[in-house]
């Protein structure tokens, strides 16, 4: 079996050095845990009181078919954005806090992360468009540009993230910084 806890300790920003002090135990002992020996007994309890986590959220378990379909299904809901407006946040954001998986909530935060910036970005150029528009005189309508820009983004962002799910049960495009 293997266990939950280097990231767990990662999600709260912590390093193994701290995590030692927090719970009590040699830093050798933490390396040995994160390397994938078996958690039990008093570590286990220990760990689980350091992380602020219930023990059973440490230890995965091996015959789970996969570990990220919860984020799958929160990333293609992030394609209702296409239809509906801020849909792409929305239905993200209710299936993201139903989560009681910590490893899946937190790849739907990094979700729907994105999904914020780009409905930000995409706000702010329909803003601006016709203003734009009227400066320079054009007669086509601007906003259709950046509209069909980042929704095609937004597209491909969910495809690429959809595969690496697939293959790595990581996201290949997210921000460096989450703010939820």
């Amino acid at each position: 079996m293997k266990n939950n806890v280097k990231i767990l300790r990662e999600t709260q920003n912590m390093t193994q050095n701290e995590l030692a002090e927090k719970s009590g135990l040699s830093l050798r002992t933490i390396q040995r845990i994160e390397a994938g020996s078996i958690l039990k007994g008093f570590t286990l309890k220990t760990l689980a009181q350091s992380l602020e986590t219930e023990p059973e959220n440490l230890i995965k378990n091996k015959n789970e078919k996969s570990e990220v379909e919860r984020a799958k299904i929160i990333n293609l809901s992030a394609l209702t954005g296409l239809i509906i407006p801020f849909g792409s946040i929305i239905f993200p954001l209710i299936l993201t806090y139903k989560t009681k998986d910590h490893k899946n909530r937190e790849l739907g935060k990094q979700i729907i992360t994105i999904q914020i910036f780009l409905s930000l970005i995409l706000s702010f150029l329909l803003i601006l468009s016709p203003f734009i528009q009227n400066a320079f005189l054009i007669k086509f309508p601007l906003f259709l540009i950046p509209l069909s820009t980042i929704m095609g983004l937004k597209l491909v962002i969910v495809v690429l993230n959809g595969i690496s799910l697939n293959q790595n049960q990581t996201l290949a495009i997210k921000l460096k910084h989450n703010f939820l």
